[in-house]
């Protein structure tokens, strides 16, 4: 069974910063691309950031574009999300997900999903 686990979440005062970590397991990382979610409690999930298998082609929803960057290790089996000047309308849930044949902002494209690690941003 596929697993993504999320690391890396926590309390951090706003303009301070974050790394989140996603490691995968029993799935071929290499040959999948790998995007990064967040969900507010009562609204939809939305896209943050998504990385080609090779790490080649990155994209970010504009909120966040200048402040965070996605990476990936395919020998570790991980992709991260370096989060810096963060605010409080970073604060969600963040979930890590994989899609084996196309890369896109939607969710319905990614097969498999992450349960997700806290991200509280304090004013």
């Amino acid at each position: 069974q596929v697993q993504l686990a999320e690391s890396g979440g926590g309390l951090v005062q706003a303009g301070g910063s974050l790394r989140l970590s996603c490691t995968a397991s029993r799935l071929t990382f290499n040959y999948y691309n790998m995007g990064w979610f967040r969900q507010v409690s009562g609204k939809e999930r939305q896209f943050v950031a998504s990385i080609t298998s090779s790490g080649s082609s990155t994209e970010y929803t504009e909120p966040v574009k200048g402040r965070f960057t996605i990476s990936r290790d395919n020998a570790k089996n991980t992709v991260f999300l370096q989060m810096n000047s963060l605010k409080p309308e970073d604060t969600a849930v963040y979930y890590c997900a994989a899609s084996r044949y196309a890369v896109s902002t939607y969710s319905t494209t990614y097969a498999y999903w992450g349960q997700g690690t806290q991200v509280t941003v304090s004013s």
